[in-house]
């Protein structure tokens, strides 16, 4: 997997994202809810890099409904969309839509969210990496003791690539029986208010005795620390990922050991350029940066993975000095002597 680095250049040297071609063309995005701090930053980098071209944007949000999804996408292309970039709500049941969009000529970005079907372009980060960062990171804290694995959504592929990274790393520690996972769950939908249900459920089972928690996202680092703190458990290591403004105020805080930064700014930047691209006629295949990959169950797709950045105590200025975050935001209710960056 390689990260994007010329996309933009490459896209904009050969005009296929210049304002006169893009002047006409229609990206309909389809989100799969937006309760998710992360997507209004992703949309607001699509908005932009189309504005940017002269292209539009129409979207809808399927509020984590697959059904509504489905009739969205339909609007979308029933709305003048030249291109559809879509986040899944679930990946085995998009289809349908993949199916509506190819039947009208509407080429396909599958947005962070694997689409295994070879008419969708599949942009997104390296999700095995990110796993493995968020393992490593817990590993490092906590190289002894009691394991949960507080996973993603069921129907989310990305949900398998993080825990199988993250199984990677923890592998070894596991043979050796220094550490043990003592509870694993999948979160439905992602919603802090399931990986804290979960989260309560493990610590009542094993009696609090817990050392450490690999959370697949921020949203679940969340709820997580929710049901800690609540038995007075927080500080003990917990991963994340995204870069959420709360995650990274609780990692100054030391409620939260890492959340992988995956700049939203720049994913959704290139799926405006790939959308743009191949709505003015660019093969999948003939996108800078593409890949062939096969996924999971045999499909090959075109795509691209970008490289996260695994941000803890000791690198919270990458984000500040990015712009991503305000240092005020990321101090909120730090004591002074906490961390470096905050005093």
């Amino acid at each position: 997997m390689t990260p994007l680095k010329t996309l933009a250049a490459a896209v904009m040297a050969s005009g296929l994202a210049s304002t006169a071609l893009a002047q006409d063309i229609t990206v309909g995005v389809s989100w799969s809810n937006f309760q998710e701090e992360r997507w209004k930053t992703d949309e607001a980098a699509i908005v932009s890099a189309l504005e940017a071209a002269g292209a539009n944007y129409i979207s809808a949000d399927a509020q984590s409904s697959s059904a509504k999804q489905l009739s969205d996408v339909e609007s979308l292309i029933a709305s003048g969309a030249d291109a559809l970039i879509i986040l899944a709500q679930d990946s085995d049941a998009i289809g349908p839509a993949i199916e509506a969009a190819a039947n009208e000529g509407v080429p396909v970005v599958g947005y962070d969210r694997l689409i295994a079907d070879p008419r969708a372009f599949y942009l997104t980060f390296d999700n095995v990496e990110v796993g493995r960062m968020e393992a490593r990171a817990v590993l490092a804290e906590a190289p002894e003791g009691n394991y949960v694995m507080i996973k993603g959504s069921p129907t989310d592929p990305n949900a398998d690539f993080l825990r199988g990274g993250q199984q990677e790393v923890l592998q070894e520690a596991l043979d050796s029986g220094a550490i043990t996972i003592v509870g694993e769950a999948y979160t439905d939908g992602w919603l802090p208010a399931n990986a804290q249900r979960n989260m309560e459920q493990i610590l009542t089972a094993n009696n609090n005795d817990v050392d450490a928690v690999v959370a697949s996202n921020d949203g679940t680092a969340g709820g997580v620390v929710a049901a800690l703190t609540a038995q007075g458990l927080e500080g003990i290591p917990v991963s994340g990922q995204d870069g959420d403004f709360a995650a990274l105020n609780r990692i100054a805080l030391g409620t939260q050991t890492v959340s992988v930064w995956k700049d939203a700014r720049e994913l959704g930047k290139a799926a405006a350029e790939i959308a743009l691209a191949m709505a003015g006629g660019t093969a999948a295949a003939d996108i800078p940066g593409a890949q062939k990959w096969t996924s999971p169950d045999g499909a090959e797709l075109d795509a691209i993975f970008l490289t996260p950045i695994p941000i803890t105590m000791d690198n919270l200025d990458v984000v500040v000095d990015a712009g991503w975050i305000t240092k005020d935001a990321l101090c909120a209710g730090v004591p002074s002597g906490n961390v470096a960056i905050c005093d």
